[in-house]
């Protein structure tokens, strides 16, 4: 009986430590939400240096455009995202159509999964917590037709 109530009570030790390990904290939420926030406002309002930020050193963002059976992909690196928003400056539309929705999806111990949805695109965003800061990995951009 000993040996029983020992398992039993390493068993209900371990799940606490298993369940909070699991469940994302609401500062980590709250710090992916913000860099996606800053993400999207540097490209509407062509502040580089803010999207620079917002950005691993290894970004890739795959854009899909087109209809389906005429699909095209093109990539761009994290570099060419801020060069294309300094040589742009901001965005020109009107207020109505610089919508973010951002969804937070998951977030499990130091990466991230998050749905970005605007009027023209949804994006899809993988994040990693770097250096102790949030910063976005990848994007596949999937434009409206």
């Amino acid at each position: 009986m000993t040996r029983f109530r020992l398992a039993l009570s390493i068993i209900a030790l371990s799940i606490p430590t298993f369940v909070s390990a699991q469940t994302p904290r609401p500062s980590d939420q709250a710090a992916v939400r913000a860099v996606v926030a800053d993400y999207i406002e540097a490209y509407y309002t062509g502040d580089a240096a803010r999207m620079e930020k917002s950005l691993h050193p290894s970004y890739l963002k795959h854009t899909i455009s087109g209809p389906e059976n005429r699909q095209r992909m093109s990539e761009r690196t994290g570099l060419e995202m801020v060069e294309d928003v300094r040589a742009s400056g901001p965005v020109n539309l009107p207020a109505s159509e610089k919508r973010e929705d951002i969804s937070v999806l998951d977030v499990s111990g130091d990466i991230a999964s998050v749905k970005l949805t605007t009027s023209h695109w949804v994006d899809y965003l993988t994040l990693a917590k770097w250096n102790g800061e949030w910063k976005i990995v990848a994007v596949v951009l999937r434009e409206n037709d």
